[in-house]
C-alpha cells in the first residue's frame, strides 16, 4: 500500500513539474516601466543634433531606464520656457538665451555644453580680400542679422578693434542668400557645420573658393548650444538628471567616433531625408570639430571662462541690466 501511495506521489510531482514547465513562459515578470522625460532641442533635426538623435535611436536612454521623447526645435521653440511650464524636463539653449533668462529671474541650470566652438561664423571670398586681423573688416559690407547672436558677436569684434559703424556698412541679413551670391555683400553669417557646407559647394561649383571667419580665433568665445534642466529636476530627481546626461553624452561620443561614422550618417538620414548623403558626411565631419575639437576631448565639458566672457559681452552691450553671475548655474553632470 505504501508503495502504491509513494508511486502516486511521484507521479503527481512529475505531472506538476511538467505543468509548470509548460506554463512557465506565461509567468515571466513584466519589464519595469521606464521613466518618461521630454527633451526639447533648439534646432531642427540636422547634423547639429546628431548626438541627441543617436542616443534616442540606439536606445542609450532606454538602457538607463528612461523613455525620452526628443522634440525638434526651431525659431518658435523655447526650451527654457518649456522647462518652466513643465512641458519638458531637459532642453537645449544657447548661452545668450540662458543669460537673458537669468536676467529676467528664470530658474535654469546648465548641465553640459555641446559646442566648444560656436558654429556661427562668416563666409567670404578670399580672392577678394583676406581677414588676417580685425582691422581688415574696415570698408567692407558686412552681413548681420539684427537682433541675432551674430549682431552681438560682430559688434563685440568691431569694438575690440576700435572700428565704428562709420568704418563699415552693415547689411541686414534675411533667409535669402542672393546678396552674397551676387557679390553685393562681402561677409555673410552662416552656421559652419550646416548652411556653410551647402553654400560652399554651390560656390565652388562656380569656381569661387571660400573662407570662413571664426570669431574665436580673434578672442571672442561666445558660447552656443548647451544642455539645460531646471533646479527642481536636480533637487527632486537627481538620478534621472545623471542618467539622462550620461546617456546623452554617450550618444554624442559614439556619434562622433570615426568608427561609427556610417552608423551616425544612417541615423541622420532617418530624420533629414532631403539632404544628400555626401553633404551629411561633410556636415558630420564639421560638427565633430566643433563639439570635440581635439581627440579624446570630453564631450559636454563646460567652458566656464567662455560663459563668463559671453555674459560680459552681453553686459557691455546692455543686453542684460545687471550681472547674473552665470557661473553659479553651471553644474557639470557629464560622466568622468
Amino acid at each position: 500500500m505504501k508503495g502504491i501511495l509513494k508511486n502516486k506521489s511521484i507521479r503527481r510531482t512529475m505531472i506538476l513539474t511538467l505543468t509548470l514547465m509548460l506554463v512557465w513562459p506565461n509567468f515571466v515578470e513584466p519589464a519595469a516601466a521606464k521613466e518618461p522625460a521630454t527633451y526639447r532641442l533648439k534646432w531642427l533635426f540636422n547634423a547639429s543634433v546628431v548626438g541627441d538623435l543617436y542616443a534616442d535611436v540606439h536606445n542609450l536612454f532606454a538602457a538607463k531606464g528612461l523613455d525620452v521623447t526628443v522634440k525638434e526645435g526651431g525659431p518658435e521653440r523655447d526650451a527654457i520656457r518649456e522647462l518652466e511650464m513643465g512641458r519638458a524636463q531637459f532642453g537645449v539653449a544657447s548661452a545668450d538665451q540662458v543669460i537673458r533668462a537669468l536676467d529676467k529671474g528664470a530658474a535654469v541650470v546648465v548641465i553640459a555644453q555641446l559646442f566648444q566652438i560656436n558654429p556661427l561664423q562668416w563666409i567670404y571670398r578670399p580672392e577678394k580680400f583676406r581677414i588676417d586681423r580685425l582691422e581688415d573688416l574696415k570698408g567692407k559690407k558686412l552681413g548681420v542679422t539684427f537682433g541675432g547672436n551674430d549682431e552681438t558677436i560682430l559688434r563685440t569684434l568691431l569694438a575690440k578693434a576700435g572700428i565704428t559703424e562709420k568704418d563699415v556698412t552693415l547689411f541686414s541679413v534675411r533667409y535669402d542668400y542672393t546678396p552674397f551670391y551676387k557679390h553685393k555683400v562681402n561677409f555673410w553669417p552662416v552656421y559652419r557645420n550646416t548652411q556653410a557646407i551647402i553654400l560652399s559647394e554651390k560656390l565652388r561649383k562656380e569656381g569661387e573658393p571660400v573662407a570662413f571667419f571664426n570669431p574665436a580665433e580673434f578672442g571672442v568665445r561666445f558660447v552656443a548650444n548647451s544642455v539645460i534642466t531646471s533646479p527642481r529636476m536636480i533637487q527632486e530627481h537627481p538620478a534621472t538628471v545623471r542618467n539622462f546626461t550620461e546617456a546623452l553624452m554617450l550618444g554624442w561620443t559614439q556619434a562622433l567616433d570615426f568608427n561609427n561614422h556610417p552608423k551616425a550618417i544612417k541615423t541622420l538620414q532617418r530624420f533629414d531625408k532631403d539632404t544628400p548623403v555626401h553633404i551629411l558626411d561633410q556636415q558630420l565631419n564639421e560638427t565633430r570639430k566643433l563639439i570635440q575639437p581635439t581627440p579624446g576631448f570630453k564631450v559636454g565639458t563646460i567652458d566656464v571662462a567662455a560663459w563668463k566672457q559671453t555674459e560680459k559681452i552681453m553686459l557691455d552691450q546692455k543686453q542684460i541690466s545687471t550681472p547674473v553671475f552665470v557661473e553659479k548655474v553651471l553644474k557639470s553632470y557629464i560622466p568622468y
